[in-house]
């Protein structure tokens, strides 16, 4: 009798041994090779996200440049980074680290994972203002994008004293996914006190990581979106030497074409498609709208800590908003100003000087795609700094923190004092 129920069940046994002990193993299970590190620059997926491997693999390499930011970079035409950087055969391949509701919480975190890659290189990061809401990070998105291999890692490596630390455990443990594993969660709450984890904890989150880290090797390159075609499909529409001139042009061209149907200037399909039907509903929705107070600014310190931490220097963009629609919805031009002063201070008092600040351009014809996403002209704009940027040897960042940007004074701050925006 055991004998038959060994020759059942013992293929079963043998093979959830073998797979513990390879999942547990000290080796690496996979190689990421260049077909998957390029296609994973493009392809949005949420598994390059919240994984470690890929990002870690690509950005080893000097030609991958992580471009930091959210939905923006989902909407590709012939100007968008990635089509440039392809077409005019650059030094640098954008690396997009972001995707439709990837704010600044999950940037921090996800930048635990590659912060060996991060130091002393270049990034670029687009800063949205629509992130700067009364609520900040949607739990909904942050956990979409969350991996328990974000915060094991990230707690293997803290202290317990720093502000930062601090900061950031309180903020993880006000998200679902900061209370999904127990011993997480508990070593959370002691980084979140300033204490350092247990000795416990340790042991546990340093099997956990090797557990995380090898699914993340097995599983984190299946599915991955190509979007090499479209990219390649809209690189044909560029001319074959680059002309600011001449791209301009086709950036008018390209817009008028595309903005028939609607007076906001906002792409035919999108507009159709979200807006048109339910265009009345929107007329002065947005008049009490408020960017500038958000507990997102001290979520967005956290990423400034972790740059000035790595001597990661970055070019900042600040988009606009389109014009014609915010006017329609009512959106404050004063407090966009106010935001835009707020966003500007907190970088440049800490030393990051790299801000192409385009706040102003939301009228510009065809400069956004749609309501809050830059377009045809728009991203020629930002090319005109990020290319010079990231081809050319820049000085050296000095950085100074302040801590007061994790207050709830500055979160909620609504005026900035002329000493400050000077």
């Amino acid at each position: 009798m055991a004998k038959k129920l060994f020759l059942i069940f013992g293929p079963v046994l043998l093979a959830g041994l073998l797979l513990l002990a390879i999942l547990f193993s000290p080796f690496k299970l996979s190689h990421i090779n260049s077909k998957t590190e390029r296609q994973a620059a493009t392809s949005l997926s949420p598994n390059v996200l919240k994984g470690q491997v890929i990002k870690e693999s690509a950005l080893s390499h000097k030609n991958f440049v992580p471009f930091f930011g959210s939905s923006e970079f989902s909407r590709f035409d012939f100007s968008h980074p990635s089509v440039l950087a392809s077409k005019y055969k650059r030094s640098y391949t954008p690396f997009l680290m972001g995707a439709p509701g990837t704010q600044s919480l999950t940037h921090y975190f996800q930048m635990q994972l590659v912060d060996s890659q991060l130091k002393n290189r270049k990034a670029v990061f687009v800063i949205s203002p629509q992130w700067f809401v009364k609520k900040g990070a949607r739990k909904d998105a942050f956990s979409f994008y969350y991996s328990p291999l974000q915060s094991t890692v990230w707690l293997l490596k803290q202290h317990g004293s720093q502000q930062m630390d601090r900061y950031a455990a309180k903020r993880l443990l006000e998200m679902p996914s900061g209370k999904a594993n127990r011993t997480i969660t508990s070593a959370l709450k002691r980084v979140a006190d300033g204490k350092k984890i247990t000795s416990g904890q340790r042991t546990y989150l340093t099997y956990e990581r090797r557990l995380l880290q090898h699914e993340d090797q097995l599983f984190s390159a299946l599915k991955l979106k190509d979007n090499q075609g479209r990219i390649d499909q809209f690189a044909k529409q560029l001319p074959n030497n680059y002309q600011m001139g001449a791209l301009d042009k086709l950036a008018v061209k390209q817009g008028k074409a595309h903005t028939t149907n609607n007076q906001f200037g906002i792409d035919n399909q999108f507009y159709q498609r979200r807006l048109e039907k339910r265009k009345t509903k929107f007329k002065g929705l947005e008049r009490n709208w408020n960017y500038t107070q958000s507990p997102e600014f001290s979520d967005f310190e956290l990423v400034l800590n972790q740059f000035a931490s790595l001597h990661t220097n970055v070019e900042f963009i600040i988009p606009p908003v389109n014009q014609k629609w915010s006017e329609y919805t009512g959106l404050s031009p004063k407090m966009l100003k106010i935001f835009d002063q707020k966003i500007r201070y907190q970088l440049t008092s800490q030393g990051f000087t790299n801000i192409c600040d385009l706040s102003d351009k939301g009228g510009v014809p065809y400069f956004m795609q749609d309501t809050i996403h830059l377009g045809w002209r728009g991203w020629l704009a930002v090319d005109q700094k990020i290319d010079p940027f990231l081809t050319k040897k820049q000085k050296t960042p000095q950085y100074q923190i302040n801590s007061k940007f994790y207050s709830k004074n500055w979160q909620n701050l609504t005026s900035i004092p002329k000493t400050e925006t000077n």
